[in-house]
């Protein structure tokens, strides 16, 4: 996926909390499609991979644990790219789409609802989301986390916002937080926002 071509803003869209299973149910159904056919990554900052043994199969279990949490009704994979890059890069992306002059830890960038893009029987692409070595290295390292787990953390923030979720208003930060917390406890990760400064990661 040419993730450069597709550095468009998403438009706010109401979404609705998956029905909570009750405590003890962490796990749901696999998804019926295989995530891998549908996930392209590219780590253009080496950084990462000397960070973690397998950024592909890490990358994986992240985006996979969202949609076992929030299903997916399309029966094709969704297509999503994911970029592990550096700061430099990130900076230039948030300068150029948000206008933001700064790097940030991840950023969303999703293909608005009627918005034309590539046409491809079967084949749904939601988006890009762009990780900032350095940044993610400093916040795990500050906040006293593994860098593997703010992370996925981070992946999976992103791949929430590229489904329409988000975190501008307090009633919406609160839903998107507690989504956050019961997919990473499929992946055995704590809840990331026990730091009063997580909230409002990109």
């Amino acid at each position: 996926m040419a993730w450069n071509a597709l550095c468009r803003e998403k438009e706010p869209t109401e979404k609705t909390m998956p029905e909570d299973p009750g405590p003890g149910v962490l796990q749901s159904e696999t998804a019926d499609f295989d995530m891998a056919e549908g996930l392209a990554i590219s780590v253009p900052c080496s950084h990462w991979q000397n960070r973690l043994s397998d950024v592909d199969e890490h990358c994986l279990q992240a985006v996979t644990a969202v949609f076992q949490i929030v299903g997916y009704e399309d029966e094709a994979a969704p297509e999503i790219s994911i970029v592990f890059a550096d700061n430099n890069m990130v900076q230039e992306l948030n300068r150029d789409y948000r206008g933001f002059d700064k790097p940030t830890n991840v950023l969303s960038f999703a293909l608005s609802d009627g918005e034309a893009g590539p046409q491809i029987p079967g084949v749904v692409i939601l988006g890009d989301v762009i990780l900032a070595f350095e940044t993610v290295e400093t916040e795990a390292r500050s906040q006293g986390k593994s860098f593997a787990a703010h992370t996925s953390h981070l992946i999976v923030h992103g791949v929430l916002h590229l489904l329409g979720y988000d975190h501008e208003e307090d009633d919406q930060a609160e839903e998107m937080e507690a989504l956050e917390k019961r997919i990473l406890a499929i992946l055995k990760i704590d809840d990331p926002y026990r730091l009063p400064d997580e909230r409002g990661a990109a």
